[in-house]
């Protein structure tokens, strides 16, 4: 493999898309409307692939294994998800708040809100693909 100072590069790439695997469309796109985010089915393969623009100009898309499967050589679902996306409430009782809204519609959390010594109030939870999703807020300063 060239290292990365042997390639040429004529520009720098943009990231601009995130793209999740989950094993049940529909109950992802119901885990993330809870978050607050609307997805919009494909219209060629309303099953199997879902969109949402983001305010920050990021678009998450959403497709089944079996989407993936066919798409990517290779390609297998992982046991777990390896995948942890981070989401930035306004306050640390947001995050409160919304980590008690999603346990309590049945969402697995993995941690419980807590003050991190890195200056945030962080809980996480699972999407129905097992993928995190953080919740965090900057902490008051002192």
């Amino acid at each position: 493999m060239k290292q990365s100072s042997d390639l040429e590069t004529t520009m720098q790439p943009t990231l601009n898309v995130l793209d999740i695997t989950v094993t049940d469309l529909g109950a992802a796109i119901d885990f993330y409307r809870l978050l607050g985010l609307e997805f919009v089915r494909d219209q060629y393969m309303p099953d199997d692939h879902a969109g949402c623009d983001l305010p920050n100009g990021l678009h998450l898309m959403l497709d089944t294994d079996d989407l993936r499967s066919k798409t990517t050589a290779e390609w297998t679902a992982p046991a777990n998800g390896r995948t942890f996306l981070a989401f930035q409430l306004e306050t640390p009782a947001d995050v409160d708040a919304r980590y008690a809204e999603l346990t309590t519609a049945g969402v697995t959390g993995l941690q419980e809100p807590f003050d991190a010594p890195w200056g945030m109030r962080y809980a996480t939870v699972t999407d129905p693909a097992g993928n995190g999703v953080d919740l965090y807020a900057d902490l008051p300063s002192s």
